[in-house]
């Protein structure tokens, strides 16, 4: 199993196989919300068409296909002992949030995912990025994992778009994979602050109305809730157990039921 060279909160590495199960055949996959790039990393489509709201995401990957050593390399000098204390993460993340050389910014957004806690992508309302330290011993630079996603990027269009913006420039011959922000499980795991925008029942409802009326395949990941399965009726549902990884108490991180909805276009499903 390949694994992105990003941390990602609710990323799909561990379920890259059965939900590749899933995926329809297509010349072209399309992921408007790609995070990590998980399932572009393990299936073999001719090509793919990455998406995601996320500029900081999407730049990052632009500059690593466009100087893939280069990139490689410059990242790695920060990956240093003397930039894994408090201060100089505030110092770099300030240097994130304020610079406008996009290179640099991709850099430090590398540094940023692995250095902080948990791996958290997350934002102030300003659109700041705003996690905090991670104090980890010692980060670990995913030189191989840069590597390998680097040398696949020449399959792949990189856009930074919403999904909505997404669902209207589909090729014809494509299929698409949905991994949007969760409908929550409780009212105090509603994390959705991926990007500035956040991601609410308004757009989790409208997705699933692009998904029914899409004329190609449309599969869709989410938590098993009463409320998704009212929004994907219609869809064949699959559902299974996952332990769950982004709580912030490890010690009650538990199972959660995951569910992967598959949406044929009317005149394929009949």
């Amino acid at each position: 199993m390949n694994k992105p060279f990003l941390k990602w909160a609710g990323g799909k590495s561990k379920l890259a196989a059965r939900i590749s199960a899933v995926l329809p055949k297509a010349k072209c996959l399309v992921e408007p919300f790609v995070g990590a790039g998980s399932i572009f990393l393990n299936t073999d489509y001719e090509a793919y068409v990455l998406c995601d709201i996320n500029p900081d995401l999407i730049n990052t990957f632009t500059q690593l296909k466009r100087h893939p050593t280069l990139f490689i390399a410059d990242a790695r000098e920060l990956f240093v002992s003397a930039n894994n204390t408090d201060a100089m993460f505030r110092q770099l993340k300030a240097r994130f949030n304020s610079t406008a050389d996009q290179y640099e910014k991709a850099l430090l957004f590398v540094y940023l995912n692995r250095f902080c806690f948990n791996g958290l992508c997350r934002y102030n309302k300003s659109g700041q990025f705003n996690v905090a330290f991670g104090k980890y011993k010692e980060p670990y630079f995913p030189c191989e994992e840069m590597i390998a996603f680097a040398s696949r990027l020449d399959r792949a269009e990189l856009h930074c778009r919403s999904f909505e913006e997404t669902f209207k420039h589909l090729p014809a011959d494509s299929v698409v994979y949905c991994d949007p922000p969760y409908v929550p499980l409780s009212g105090t795991a509603n994390f959705t602050a991926y990007s500035a925008g956040g991601f609410g029942t308004v757009e989790q409802r409208y997705l699933a109305y692009l998904a029914k009326s899409c004329q190609v395949p449309v599969v869709i990941s989410n938590h098993d809730t009463a409320e998704s399965r009212a929004m994907y009726s219609g869809a064949d549902l699959q559902c299974f157990e996952v332990q769950r990884s982004i709580s912030t108490d490890i010690e009650n991180r538990g199972k959660a039921q995951e569910l992967i909805a598959l949406f044929m276009p009317q005149e394929k499903a009949a």
